[in-house]
């Protein structure tokens, strides 16, 4: 996730420096974003060749799975843009071409937040309501809700970031300086909500509820195990890259609000958190490639495991209600 911080370039402020923070991420980039773009391409594009070619039955997680790996590619493909950006200046007329490569890299984040979230609904609604999920669940559901994913982020990126950019012909760094209305308590305000706080809501209500469930069915099996180790591992990889980013987005905010942080020490600090959480939370599109790979196979053979406790236990309690009636003795 990328939100313009400060720089020195950018001159946001008049008399606090951030050019020692700005040396400093011109190597921390290189260092962070060379071996999270090889390595998530590489994993990204082999889980797409399992899940269209290796496998020859569309099932919801595998539906899923491509949609999020599709996302994190999207994610993948402007890293070198935002590096060579880093350290030089792009000529005014490739303004279109820089607002273009900003859209995709947003869609890719908030595309991927969105994609973990319905993975954990789907999860949660297959392991916790086995019953109703023969109703909800379908390959066809999966996928008219993967195209609601694309719509929703596409339709609420492109018209916003293309606004964030002031016509100019001069040089400019891609990336960063968005414009004011980028940083409005608005745009801020919807984002944190919708984009970061809603989906972290929804996967950590799903993902514990599941986990109870799980622990408390008595079911100890292997596959159960693997499933909860699972949830935790992919709890883990949505809150911990994405959390601190926000947070310093929010930070961010209230610089950008000269009355709420005027500390110069403050400022840079600041400077520094939200570009290297930023860097760091691209992280997450090698992380999903890893975590979610195999909770397809978890989740469905869990949900059998559980369908059959379920409906063994429904059908004892009819046989209980109906031997036991105080009306028929």
């Amino acid at each position: 996730m990328e939100l313009s911080p400060p720089t020195c370039r950018d001159n946001l402020t008049d008399n606090c420096s951030t050019q020692h923070v700005d040396q400093l991420m011109t190597v921390l980039e290189m260092v962070i974003y060379v071996p999270i773009f090889v390595t998530g391409l590489c994993l990204n594009i082999v889980a797409l060749l399992v899940f269209c070619v290796c496998l020859k039955k569309w099932t919801e997680c595998t539906i899923y799975m491509t949609n999020l790996a599709l996302m994190d590619l999207l994610l993948l493909l402007p890293l070198p843009s935002k590096m060579h950006a880093a350290n030089y200046r792009w000529s005014g007329d490739l303004q279109p071409l820089c607002s273009f490569l900003e859209n995709l890299y947003f869609v890719g984040i908030y595309g991927s937040i969105y994609m973990i979230m319905c993975i954990a609904v789907d999860r949660w609604v297959a392991i916790c309501h086995p019953f109703q999920a023969k109703q909800l669940r379908s390959p066809k559901a999966a996928l008219m809700t993967c195209v609601g994913v694309w719509i929703l982020v596409i339709s609420a990126t492109f018209p916003v970031i293309y606004g964030f950019r002031e016509s100019s012909q001069v040089e400019f760094h891609c990336f960063h300086r968005f414009s004011d209305a980028g940083w409005s308590p608005a745009v801020i305000g919807s984002l944190l909500a919708f984009g970061f706080l809603g989906p972290a809501l929804v996967v950590v209500l799903c993902s514990v509820h599941t986990i109870r469930t799980l622990k408390q069915s008595g079911q100890r099996s292997a596959q159960s195990q693997a499933c909860v180790k699972i949830i935790y591992s992919s709890l883990s990889a949505f809150l911990i890259p994405f959390t601190p980013s926000h947070l310093g987005i929010l930070l961010q905010f209230l610089v950008r609000q000269n009355s709420v942080i005027q500390d110069c020490a403050a400022k840079a600090n600041i400077s520094l958190f939200i570009q290297v959480t930023m860097c760091l939370s691209n992280i997450t599109c090698c992380l999903d490639a890893l975590c979610y790979y195999f909770i397809a196979r978890e989740v469905r053979s869990t949900k059998h495991t559980f369908r059959r406790s379920f409906s063994g236990l429904v059908l004892q309690q009819e046989t209980s209600r109906h031997h036991f009636n105080p009306k028929k003795l």
